[in-house]
């Protein structure tokens, strides 16, 4: 699957917001206004401005808005899903070469709030999905005590946690003791 550099930037965006839901034992990963700034500047997000509470609110549901993408059954309670987000996002794409990047588009209008600009942009990176016939891509870690949500973007699908070093390694080194155990070596 051919997917550019804005299209990845905005999935690595989405994902990174999911995975800011509290779940469980994991608090809220934004609880704040300086973790809302910590994530603008950790992807880069241009043409912010000053965030205040009520963006950090904004914020919020737009993650909980993803966060239902990733958990609907099928493509098309995942493109209505989409749809409402982007439409209420005011999608207006515009190319725009900013930053030292080349030309691109932006599917958000220009001085968007946060929520509004990764409404649009993390939208349309997941509506690219749907349209590719994708959704299975959209997956949560397989480890029993982790639920990180994450995207296959494998050529044959088959990534199972969210971070092959830890979930995925912690996984196959307690299968591979296991075994031990039960060969009695």
């Amino acid at each position: 699957m051919l997917i550019n550099h804005d299209t990845r930037c905005a999935l690595d965006a989405v994902v990174d917001l999911v995975n800011t839901v509290p779940d469980g034992s994991e608090p809220d990963g934004l609880p704040d206004l300086a973790a809302l700034r910590a994530f603008v500047t950790r992807h880069k997000i241009s043409g912010v401005g000053t965030l205040g509470e009520r963006d950090l609110a904004a914020v919020r549901v737009t993650r909980e808005g993803f966060v239902a993408v990733f958990a609907a059954p099928d493509a098309p309670g995942a493109a209505a899903l989409i749809n409402t987000m982007v439409a209420a996002a005011g999608t207006t794409p515009q190319l725009t070469d900013h930053d030292g990047y080349d030309w691109h588009v932006h599917y958000f209008a220009p001085d968007a709030s946060i929520a509004d600009h990764l409404a649009a942009d993390g939208g349309m990176a997941l509506a690219f999905l749907l349209v590719a016939g994708e959704q299975e891509r959209l997956r949560r870690c397989e480890a029993p005590d982790c639920r990180r949500a994450f995207i296959d973007l494998s050529r044959n699908r088959s990534r199972r946690y969210c971070d092959s070093r830890t979930c995925g390694n912690r996984l196959h080194v307690a299968a591979y003791r296991a075994r031990r155990r039960e060969a009695g070596v």
